[in-house]
């Protein structure tokens, strides 16, 4: 997915298409150890090409093998980036607008694969659940631990709060004694 500014220049009262299949399993696996496996991506779009600018309309999908956080078995998860990458022809005279992407063009040559692999590896999610972990209502635990879900959690807390220390049992009775008698 390389082109040299020569070759652009000709699409550049034409839209320019392609569709491209990339291999970055083994980069983006030494890149975050989280990711077992990783599809062949695949790469489409347009580039838009002017005499200062190119911009690349990316489509990107693929599919990543990721562990699942409850089980650590494996899980298939998809993933699907539209972007808009501009690379500049020329140096501009004029800012930029702080949000747009740039992107500068070394030795006279567009590389698309170091942007494609920047913007799948920040899909990465950072926890993903297998279809059976979701569906399972029994979360792991052991002895004198377990793991709750935030509503359990927030239950186990109001229990907690209307709970009354036993060693105060005998103060809360007399108080409630006391209550009752200033009430006739």
């Amino acid at each position: 997915m390389k082109w040299t500014v020569a070759e652009l220049h000709k699409y550049q009262y034409e839209a320019m298409t392609f569709d491209k299949t990339i291999d970055l399993a083994e980069e983006l696996k030494k890149a975050d150890p989280e990711i077992r496996g990783v599809s062949p991506i695949r790469v489409q779009g347009r580039a838009d090409v002017d005499s200062h600018k190119v911009a690349f309309h990316l489509h990107i999908s693929g599919t990543f093998t990721l562990p699942c956080s409850r089980t650590l078995e494996d899980v298939e998860y998809p993933f699907d980036i539209h972007s808009i990458e501009t690379f500049l022809l020329k140096p501009l005279d004029y800012e930029v607008d702080e949000d747009e992407e740039i992107h500068e063009i070394v030795g006279g040559v567009i590389d698309l694969e170091p942007v494609a692999y920047e913007l799948v590896l920040l899909e990465v999610p950072i926890q993903v659940f297998s279809p059976e972990a979701k569906e399972s209502s029994s979360l792991p635990s052991g002895k004198d631990w377990e793991v709750l879900t935030e509503e359990q959690l927030l239950e186990a807390r109001e229990r907690e709060k209307q709970k009354v220390d036993p060693r105060l049992a005998g103060l809360a009775k007399l108080l409630q004694k006391d209550e009752d008698e200033n009430q006739k």
